[in-house]
């Protein structure tokens, strides 16, 4: 009780120096699941759930089984489910709290999403009725834990690819898992050691035809926990990070499962033995069941997210609290935040995580109210989205760790497990390199089907006449230098569509050279890869910033204030950081950019009278926090 008298009284003191209403903005971040957020804060701050630092792989893995057990009892784990099997249908709260959950313990979080979001929502989204009556109720409740298991050690990120087979056999009306090579078996599952149950991506084979990937619910394991026949499994060991989650390998030699057990929404198998799905081309198929499960890329960089924030609380509640160094000798020392050096350091970085919080809200929102005509879209948000959030995480948390300089580098201080155990997150769900690829494939062939010569030349065509004519400067304003037009949304998302334009239209002349060169479309697009890259971070950055500069104008007059701060420094910081870019192209002149390099100093020198509030407006449990450097009040 003292304890939590303390934690008001610091929070009051908090509120009391803010130029705006904490609680508003805090309710502006927890958006329309504020309720979920508020009870997910109280129940991370019981003793049960209290952090510690374990050694050994197995007492951590005990610990966050228990936690996740303890999460799904208070129905949490179901969320996302129908309420007849226990949930409440309600994809947007799944997320908010996987979101929550990251504040805590990132083990805890990736076993959770693993269990109901991957193992679950494999079930849900890819079954059917008597899948979902038979299976989901326990999924939820955590009474059948399961894994799920798609990728191989051969062929990773290439889904379309995978080796496992599943094949038909009408003798006994059943399916045949086999694992052809010791390179084909799934690699780094999670659950592994826990599941009783995998959904296995699978080459699904009929007859002699192979009507490529399915998912296909393989048992394990018995009740007791005792390997069923044909199932080798392997733990993965001590890993980087995430050493509470139970990754492990898995090999199936010609397992038996029932024909039943094919997830069968968008391919099936009659009891004549006879294929059907409702997509006859395999590849429109193969992108519409993966497309379903694209969640996963709307919740990892909301937790991601949730990780660089308590990174940047500790950082700066630290860097309000230690001085170093004095004017003269026997004078007050400076806090380390009184540092324009220091601000140049971290305020960027708060800036951007508010900017990447409205921008991830928007791709949920997005993504819940989802239909056919949009879908793609979103696919190609979400994984522009997860690339650019996961990275901002890695680089931010190390900003941060580096700023609390030796107390950031020991353990009790948090950075070393929110480091090791976010780091995975920029390859898991997909390499952030591949989906930038991904993401710039949309951009250029939206309504390409298939990768072939004429399509992807009628693609350059259209591009080349849609873009070809917005690439004028004005040569006045390449040179303007005051401060209003600096700050005005107007001038800065102006820049940022420009970059997205300009090499939009550099990708696409690249493409029609090779092109018309004979060059294969394959070895055409690898030629411009890094290009396409740039192209679809552009594309990205255009999209939070614009979202950012939505929030700021729809949002109440008490809070428009540091949110046009942070939204200044995120779009000038960018800018800046992208000069070399700007100049070469003649849209900013010398002048400019140093102009813009002034203004990125003023913002942050104002944005660091408000970084107490700020990062308090995360409201995260102290008890989530944990970092004895962080507990102090701050000035």
């Amino acid at each position: 009780l003292f304890h939590t008298e303390q934690i008001r009284r610091e929070r009051q003191q908090r509120d009391r120096q803010a130029t705006f209403d904490v609680s508003a903005l805090t309710a502006l971040l927890d958006g329309a699941q504020a309720e979920l957020h508020q009870r997910l804060r109280i129940l991370l701050q019981d003793p049960f759930f209290q952090l510690g630092q374990w050694r050994d792989k197995a007492d951590y893995r005990r610990q966050v089984l228990d936690w996740c057990r303890a999460v799904a009892q208070q129905g949490l784990g179901a969320l996302a489910f129908p309420a007849a099997y226990g949930g409440q249908d309600d994809m947007a709260a799944y997320i908010a709290a996987f979101e929550a959950l990251a504040y805590h313990d990132l083990s805890l979080t990736v076993k959770f999403g693993v269990q109901f979001g991957l193992f679950g929502g494999s079930i849900y989204a890819l079954g059917t009725v008597p899948h979902h009556q038979k299976y989901l109720r326990d999924v939820g409740s955590l009474e059948l834990p399961g894994c799920f298991a798609m990728t191989e050690t051969g062929h990773g990120s290439n889904v379309r690819g995978l080796r496992t087979t599943a094949t038909y056999r009408a003798e006994g009306d059943c399916l045949i898992v086999h694992t052809p090579s010791e390179e084909d078996g799934k690699e780094y599952i999670g659950n592994a050691l826990d599941g009783r149950m995998a959904t296995v991506f699978a080459q699904l084979i009929v007859g002699d035809v192979n009507h490529g990937v399915h998912a296909i619910l393989v048992p394990l394991r018995d009740t007791a926990g005792r390997l069923l026949p044909g199932i080798r499994i392997e733990d993965c060991g001590y890993k980087l990070g995430l050493n509470g989650v139970d990754n492990g390998r898995i090999w199936f030699d010609r397992v038996e499962v029932p024909r039943a057990n094919l997830l069968n929404r968008f391919g099936a198998i009659d009891e004549a033995g006879q294929y059907s799905s409702p997509i006859e081309n395999p590849g429109r198929r193969f992108f519409t069941m993966l497309g379903t499960l694209v969640g996963g890329r709307v919740s990892v960089p909301r937790a991601g997210l949730s990780a660089a924030k308590t990174g940047l609380t500790i950082a700066i509640r630290y860097a309000l609290q230690r001085r170093q160094f004095a004017p003269k000798e026997g004078e007050e020392e400076t806090l380390l935040l009184d540092y324009p050096s220091h601000q140049r350091r971290l305020m960027p970085y708060l800036a951007k995580a508010y900017a990447l919080h409205f921008a991830l809200q928007y791709l949920t929102d997005r993504y819940v109210q989802r239909n056919e005509t949009d879908i793609r879209e979103i696919e190609t948000l979400a994984a522009g989205r997860k690339a650019y959030a996961t990275r901002f995480t890695t680089d931010c948390l190390q900003e941060c760790r580096e700023a609390c300089g030796g107390k950031g580098y020991l353990s009790e201080n948090r950075f070393a497990a929110l480091k090791a155990d976010s780091d995975i997150f920029t390859t898991f769900e997909g390499d952030n390199t591949v989906l930038l690829q991904l993401v710039a494939k949309g951009l250029l062939s939206d309504f390409r089907k298939e990768f072939h010569d004429e399509g992807f030349r009628a693609v350059i065509r259209y591009l080349g006449s849609q873009v070809s004519d917005t690439l004028s400067k004005n040569p006045f304003q390449t040179r303007r230098t005051e401060r209003d037009h600096l700050l005005d949304p107007t001038f800065q998302l102006e820049a940022f569509r420009y970059r997205e334009r300009a090499l939009l239209y550099s990708v696409s002349a690249r493409m029609r050279n090779y092109l018309n060169r004979r060059m294969d479309p394959y070895d055409a697009f690898l030629r411009c890869q890094v290009h396409t890259i740039e192209l679809a971070r552009a594309y990205i950055e255009r999209i939070v910033l614009e979202q950012f500069v939505a929030v700021v104008k729809r949002t109440s007059p008490e809070l428009q204030t540091p949110l046009k701060w942070l939204c200044d420094l995120y779009a000038l910081h960018t800018i800046e950081g992208h000069k070399g870019w700007y100049l070469e192209q003649e849209y900013l002149r010398p002048s400019k950019t140093k102009a813009i390099r002034r203004l990125v100093v003023q913002r942050c020198r104002e944005v660091r009278h408000e970084a107490a509030s700020l990062t308090a407006a995360f409201a995260i449990p102290e008890e989530s926090i944990a970092a004895p450097i962080a507990r102090r009040a701050m000035g």
